[in-house]
């Protein structure tokens, strides 16, 4: 069976905006990506899945490295710019500075990094695994940093959102009332 792009059950999916940066044998690249994910606390390892062909992809494979960022709310259109075309054709970098948005440059890494992210991350490539019709490059995290009161933006049927009203956990009298019921039905032997 197959999910394809853009399918109702394909974008029911809730994800954040990945800003992946390179820089190789397309430029310093910037290019939005909404399969980013922390795989591991230790060592601290994330991942993103880049299509096959992608400008971003050969840059990483070359230089064996990148940015992650997660967009803050405030940089829909960063988001979108980097998404909306490839780093073949457009040096999308340059295109964001006449924008208004900026770059640092990495201590750790080549390529730049996006200011004003709600998080920005350097890695340097730990594994290439191939999956499907995408490639997931895992990076181990050099450094990271966290731009204070800036949230993250989330990707939820092909638009942006803030996510802004929390749901909180149930109380203490239901949070007892579940452990009890989780220790009638625990197995014997105790594996989880």
């Amino acid at each position: 069976m197959q999910l394809p792009w853009g399918d109702d059950r394909t974008v029911t999916f809730i994800t954040n905006v990945g800003l992946v940066t390179s820089d190789g044998p397309h430029g310093p690249n910037v290019m939005a990506c909404e399969w980013t994910h922390q795989v591991s606390y230790e060592p601290g390892l994330v991942a993103v899945c880049l299509g096959k062909g992608k400008a971003t992809l050969a840059n990483i494979r070359a230089t064996k490295e990148f940015g992650v960022s997660l967009a803050a709310t405030d940089q829909n259109v960063l988001a979108s710019v980097a998404g909306g075309s490839s780093g073949r054709d457009v040096n999308k970098i340059a295109a964001l500075k006449s924008l208004g948005f900026t770059f640092s440059k990495a201590k750790h890494i080549k390529a730049l990094l996006v200011d004003d992210a709600a998080v920005t991350i350097e890695c340097k490539l730990f594994k290439e695994i191939e999956l499907g019709d995408h490639t997931m490059l895992v990076g181990e995290i050099l450094a990271a940093r966290q731009t204070p009161g800036k949230e993250p933006l989330a990707y939820h049927k092909g638009a942006y959102w803030a996510m802004r009203d929390r749901i909180p956990k149930p109380s203490e009298d239901e949070r007892t009332r579940i452990r009890h019921v989780v220790e009638k039905h625990r197995k014997l032997s105790g594996n989880r």
